[in-house]
């Protein structure tokens, strides 16, 4: 019985350590409004969005899913580019520990996250492309 414990409790900690390396983004939106759902694991979140035009836009959200929001009736039709960058619960060894004058130096620090990807404007609003494929 106690083996059965020692495996058991081996298997929730190795998925626990699996579950945090694992922080998977999926990106939704409606009309006027990009977020990401799956969020858990992710904190101090900024999401940057380049317009068609070239203008940038950033959002930050200490916690939770940062929102992105069209300027309603300032939306250029075409692609938006973005960029979201945040922190997740897990640590890594900081190689190159610099002594600032502190008390202490951090060894360690939260291990970044990146994701990049589009969504399409028309008309004013936020659509999903229609996928075409040739036979």
């Amino acid at each position: 019985m106690r083996l059965f414990f020692a495996v058991l409790a081996a298997f929730v900690s190795f998925a626990s350590l699996a579950g945090a390396s694992n922080v998977d983004p999926v990106q939704q939106h409606n009309s006027n409004a990009v977020w990401f759902e799956n969020w858990i694991g992710l904190q101090n979140a900024t999401l940057t969005v380049a317009a068609p035009n070239g203008k940038l836009t950033s959002v930050f959200a200490k916690s939770g899913t940062p929102v992105y929001e069209l300027e309603r009736g300032q939306a250029q039709d075409g692609v938006y580019r973005y960029e979201l960058s945040a922190s997740t619960d897990e640590k890594e060894e900081i190689v190159n520990a610099v002594n600032n004058g502190r008390e202490s130096v951090a060894t360690s620090q939260n291990k970044p996250f990146h994701m990049s990807g589009s969504f399409v404007v028309s008309r004013g609003v936020i659509i999903t492309p229609e996928e075409i494929k040739e036979e």
